[in-house]
């Protein structure tokens, strides 16, 4: 079960007539030489911990000790339940209010589960948990869900970045945003194909996107990108279970994010040199913060 790009993964999953989901649980039974039992429920215990966050960022006053961070999660709730929302249905809102929550638990020194990195890890617990409660999911679909994020994951981070500090949020929010969407379309019935589809619509709509935390936190404006790439990885899945396809094939996609991600200055790469940090009130909350004299 061998592959390092996603055109491998979905060739490969095409010619043995399985899901992505079962490729990579196989790969993970190779690599590691454990039985099928023990990856999947190593998987599951996965699940366990995001579903926790979840709750947590839902249920709980969750502030971080910077304060910059938190409580916005169950404003949307709230706003969800009272209001006339913009957009048709609850099922965004949901994802975004899941998504804010675990990255809102993460920048409080909650438990989370880095999916690829902590500053992305609202984004994958929020689709799974909004997928499978609109698709009326079991527990097992939604591990598997979790394998399909994995599998595209491990293509990204062997031909592109996953970290901020390396590539801009493209690679983590990015990253996130592209696994999410693929894992959703295997829950939601979609062929291999389709998962990849989803990748290249959902990445290249983050290209670009800079690390520039304010403070140097993984707070601000991380929790809010988690939101908005929870928004368009179901988006992105949507649009591919459709039978919309990406002008730009997918590997090409991760290329061209290895690309800018490579050009990027370093101020625009987690440093908190430049972009949203370098503001005026940027500057102002790391001297609050830290206080360090401002600039």
């Amino acid at each position: 079960m061998n592959f390092r790009s996603v055109a491998e993964l979905v060739e490969l999953a095409e010619s043995e007539q399985m899901p992505i989901s079962e490729i990579m649980i196989q790969k993970e039974m190779e690599t590691f030489n454990k039985s099928r039992q023990a990856v999947f429920e190593q998987m599951g215990k996965n699940l366990d911990v995001m579903e926790k966050a979840v709750h947590k960022g839902l249920n709980e006053q969750t502030k971080s000790h910077s304060g910059l961070t938190g409580g916005d999660a169950v404003k949307i709730r709230t706003y969800m339940n009272e209001a006339p929302v913009l957009l048709s249905g609850t099922d965004a809102l949901d994802v975004v209010s899941r998504s804010m929550a675990v990255s809102e638990v993460n920048a409080a020194m909650g438990t989370v589960v880095a999916t690829p990195t902590a500053g992305a890890c609202g984004i994958l617990p929020g689709c799974i948990f909004t997928a499978a409660e609109r698709l009326n999911s079991d527990r097992e679909t939604m591990v598997r869900g979790l394998f399909v994020s994995g599998a595209i994951g491990y293509c990204i981070a062997n031909n592109a970045f996953i970290s901020g500090a390396a590539g801009g949020c493209q690679a983590e929010v990015g990253s996130a945003t592209a696994m999410s969407a693929a894992a959703m379309v295997e829950m939601a019935g979609g062929s291999p194909s389709q998962s990849a589809e989803a990748v290249a619509i959902a990445l290249k709509n983050m290209l670009g996107l800079v690390c520039d935390p304010v403070a140097g936190l993984v707070e601000a404006p991380c929790v809010k990108r988690n939101a908005m790439g929870g928004a368009i990885a179901m988006v992105a899945a949507d649009m591919a279970m459709a039978g919309v396809k990406s002008v730009i094939p997918t590997d090409e996609v991760i290329g061209a994010m290895y690309r800018i991600g490579r050009d990027m200055p370093a101020s625009l790469r987690e440093t908190a040199l430049g972009g949203l940090a370098a503001t005026p009130t940027g500057r102002a909350h790391e001297q609050r913060i830290f206080g360090k004299p401002a600039e």
